[in-house]
């Protein structure tokens, strides 16, 4: 048990009814989760607007409300604290009710459109190797030290990143390495979380359904580096248009990575190919299993950021040499007829076209480029002819399919990017919209040298289809499809 007033620490309050030396036993923003003496956290989301349940939330055992606007009926016994940002006032109290975890390990916060899940984990693998205990929060996966536990979305609510940090406390965690979405800076998760380093990777077309301009989604991500401390580092792509953008107006230690432009830490390409990248970083020669221009920026972005967090850059460059890729990004195999299958979770037009063109800059072009993808429902609708018109173009073949469809008509989706192909490109693409179908399709017209990418969900081992999950693994599926035509 807390007393109230210990956990409203740093809340920015309007008005108080009641008392706040009160004993409070958790905070919850789940109506469905409230028990006795329950704090609850009334938040105005984009779905269903929490202070409809503060009734609910007050019959089932809570003594203490934080809303935005307080109710008409007042009961007795119970406290309410109006604040200006339920969201932000959630923040600030689940890192004083975990006892500020955050500032008891070195946190890296990574955000932009791509590139983010790929950096922390990679950074993550790193520092294991390197000998130290570290924590991971990402869209993959969640780690604390050696132990995973399932991530729900890419950037936690606010008292599941300081339940999990608090965790890593415990456990001897010195090093976490988290994903920073702009829906999560957006609704202020990251806030009351102090943090040792950001790392901005790039920007590009995402979010605009929930983001209503490109402007406000740049906004968001610079917002994340406007907020770090002065002690901190912030460490950003020189490469990308928006990476000065990031750095304006931060009190952080500023640094930069790039391929093209000046910056404290420099890559060249020496080699591209299926086995893997030879770089030069910074004057010295670096092998890595990774593959493509993308995941150069990437490599740049962990090496900067392991050298700023301590590490010593000739162990940086071995262990860098020793990562595995991340599930679902660029992932592939070669089969026993010569196809190579890769697997890749690009769902934005700036990913999309990046796989695709550095498939197209290591392959010898006799062999054809059969692309499978997707997009969304229910998410941003602009961005659907853009990725059609980018597959197409880069493509040898392209087919079109259902992605995460959720609430929408896979058809009408499938429509929808249709119409971002030019009259020229028609005839390389066809419409399947059950995705294991057209994923056999795929294997059945690709011969031998051929490669086929599977673009969208990478890592996901799910279809989301009228509010239901169903198992379906891209990785496994074209696996098991590549090996029936092995034995006909």
């Amino acid at each position: 048990m807390m007393i109230l007033k210990d956990i409203l620490y740093k809340v920015t309050i309007n008005a108080v009814v009641g008392s706040t030396s009160i004993s409070v036993n958790k905070i919850e923003f789940d109506s469905r989760e409230i028990k006795e003496n329950d704090v609850f956290v009334a938040i105005s989301g984009t779905i269903t607007d929490g202070h409809k349940f503060i009734n609910k939330a007050i019959a089932d055992g809570a003594k203490t409300i934080i809303c935005e606007k307080l109710p008409e009926h007042l009961d007795n016994g119970i406290t309410y604290i109006e604040v200006d940002n339920s969201n932000q006032a959630l923040a600030y109290m689940a890192a004083n009710y975990y006892d500020h975890p955050s500032e008891n390990l070195k946190l890296v916060g990574v955000t932009g459109t791509n590139g983010k899940t790929t950096v922390t984990s990679l950074l993550y693998q790193l520092f294991k190797k390197a000998g130290f205990k570290v924590g991971l929060l990402s869209t993959v996966k969640i780690m604390v030290d050696n132990k995973e536990y399932k991530a729900t979305h890419t950037t936690p609510d606010s008292l599941t990143i300081n339940q999990y940090l608090k965790l890593m406390n415990d456990e001897g965690v010195e090093f976490c390495f988290m994903e920073a979405s702009s829906h999560g800076i957006h609704q202020s998760r990251t806030e009351g979380l102090k943090f040792t380093g950001g790392i901005f990777t790039n920007l590009s077309h995402d979010h605009l359904d929930y983001h209503d301009t490109f402007a406000e989604y740049r906004d968001v991500k610079k917002a994340f580096f406007d907020g770090l401390p002065k002690d901190a580092f912030a460490l950003s792509n020189m490469d990308d248009k928006n990476g000065l953008v990031m750095l304006q107006n931060t009190v952080a230690k500023k640094y930069t990575y790039a391929l093209k432009n000046y910056a404290d830490f420099r890559a060249q390409i020496l080699e591209n190919e299926f086995g893997g990248l030879l770089l030069k970083v910074n004057d010295n020669e670096l092998w890595t299993r990774l593959i493509g221009s993308f995941n150069a920026y990437n490599i740049l972005a962990i090496y900067g950021a392991a050298e700023l967090l301590g590490l010593e850059k000739d162990e940086i460059l071995r262990l860098i040499s020793e990562l595995d890729n991340v599930s679902g990004r660029f992932q592939y195999f070669i089969s026993d007829e010569k196809i190579t299958a890769i697997v890749d979770y690009a769902h934005t037009p700036d990913a999309l076209k990046n796989v695709l063109e550095t498939i197209n800059s290591i392959r010898t072009k006799n062999e054809a480029l059969i692309t499978i993808v997707g997009c969304g429902g229910d998410r941003d609708k602009t961005k659907r002819p853009k990725m059609a018109h980018i597959a197409s173009a880069l493509s040898t073949k392209v087919i079109f399919t259902s992605d995460n469809p959720r609430s929408e008509v896979p058809e009408r989706i499938i429509e929808d990017m249709e119409k971002g192909v030019e009259p020229q490109n028609f005839k390389k693409t066809l419409s399947i919209t059950d995705r294991r179908q057209a994923i056999k399709t795929a294997c059945q017209m690709a011969d031998p040298k051929d490669i086929i990418l599977i673009a969208g969900k990478g890592h996901e081992t799910y279809q989301e289809i009228k509010g239901e999950r169903f198992d379906f693994d891209d990785y496994k599926t074209v696996q098991e499809f590549l090996k029936l035509m092995e034995r006909k």
